[in-house]
């Protein structure tokens, strides 16, 4: 896998129902397409095991050796190993769920450090600790450049601090965070990390070994699967974690303990559809199969990665002949700095009305604050609620249909 192939986006495509490609599709931030694969996993379980999993005979036997190869395959994905994740209703609920698993490890006056760049998911719930008199304490962004100051964070950390929750990518502004760097100085402090990678698992690997988290949550449905989220915790911080579940699940039970809703059993069993699809696109663009899915998934992440900097790039361009138009975040395209992600705002128009007149060419893109509302109000946008465009590509994009964007777009601005 040393040379690197161009990526095919037109097989990419065909593992998707033709109908995702009757729009241009740009909202790809808000939830990605799901692939034949996935759509298949779901349909043969519930058509063939749809009993409660885990008893003798047949097919409940076999619907629990689906769940499980799901839950297996998801931990693979990411470097980690089936216990340290928790598969669960979404990103919102993980998150919430462990703020209330960690808060009896602290007492009244311990710190949490927030910044206004999260997504409300990596946000509300670690500040409604404030009701047990945990301090909340602000990391705030530059409200000029949406980029979070490192340097600010080594002011604010101290010896009460307890946890740092922050983004891997905003979802408003697609720039990547230094997450090794923020996540060595937060230990070195002797504190943790809960980082949010929704924005960032679509286009990039995650690696939560090698970043050494605390903790990671991403979204499925972002990720071209079902509308379920991902907790991944270290094994000692999980067995830390105070179990939130049914009195007579152990405390040892990783994988359950947080998920006091349960296991969904049909959107778990399908999530394997999800490593089939990578699979796929590393068998068409590697003729040297590596070793492990993980591997296998971080070429096809490589090679994903270029091409949406290309498409990105287009539409920088775009943007940048534009007088009047504010991107909000990093002005670049490199696949290291940003996720191909923009939020713009027009001078002297309402962002609701631009997804509108852009829809007749069938152009697909949104606008408000994204639950990132935080965010919009310290970068002094008037209208929280207006809020910004978001144009969000994903890998399964075209040259063509980011044309059709910026021609939709160019008759608007």
């Amino acid at each position: 896998m040393s040379k690197t192939p161009e990526f095919d986006v037109h097989f990419a495509r065909s593992q998707f129902p033709n109908v995702c490609w009757d729009w241009a599709f740009f909202e790809n931030a808000g939830g990605a397409f799901v692939p034949n694969s996935v759509i298949q996993r779901m349909t043969s379980y519930m058509t063939e095991n749809q009993v409660q999993p885990g008893a003798s005979f047949g097919p409940s036997a076999k619907a629990k050796e689906r769940m499980d190869l799901g839950h297996r395959l998801m931990a693979e994905m990411i470097g980690a190993d089936s216990d340290e994740i928790v598969v669960s209703a979404s990103t919102s609920i993980n998150v919430y769920v462990l703020a209330q698993a960690l808060r009896h490890q602290w007492k009244e006056g311990d710190e949490i450090i927030v910044t206004n760049l999260n997504h409300e998911a990596n946000s509300g719930s670690w500040r409604r600790l404030a009701e047990f008199g945990i301090k909340i304490i602000e990391w705030p962004v530059n409200p000029e450049t949406a980029e979070l100051d490192i340097d600010l964070l080594d002011r604010l950390l101290s010896d009460r601090t307890r946890l740092v929750a922050f983004p891997h990518v905003s979802n408003i502004t697609g720039d990547i965070n230094d997450v090794p760097l923020i996540t060595s100085k937060v230990h070195d402090a002797g504190a943790m990390v809960c980082v949010d990678g929704v924005a960032y698992a679509p286009h990039r690997e995650v690696d939560v070994k090698a970043w050494d988290v605390d903790f990671y949550v991403f979204s499925y449905y972002k990720v071209f699967g079902p509308h379920m989220g991902c907790l991944y915790g270290k094994r000692d911080r999980l067995l830390e974690a105070r179990g939130q579940y049914h009195y007579f699940i152990g405390e040892d039970q990783t994988t359950s303990k947080l998920n006091p809703a349960g296991p969904n059993h049909e959107s778990i069993a399908c999530l394997a559809g999800i490593t089939d699809y990578f699979e796929a696109l590393s068998d068409r663009h590697f003729p040297e199969r590596a070793n492990s899915l993980f591997e296998r998934v971080k070429g096809v992440y490589a090679i994903a990665g270029w091409h949406e900097e290309q498409l990105a790039q287009k539409f920088i361009d775009f943007i940048d002949s534009k007088p009047g138009v504010r991107l909000i975040g990093r002005n670049t395209a490199h696949k290291n700095q940003r996720a191909a992600t923009f939020s713009i705002l027009a001078e002297g128009k309402r962002s609701a009305d631009i997804p509108q007149i852009v829809q007749r060419d069938k152009v697909a893109i949104s606008s408000g604050h994204f639950y990132a509302k935080r965010l919009i109000e310290a970068l002094g946008i008037e209208d929280a609620n207006d809020g910004v465009v978001r144009c969000s590509m994903a890998h399964y994009n075209t040259m063509d249909e980011v044309d059709r964007l910026i021609t939709a777009l160019d008759r608007v601005l």
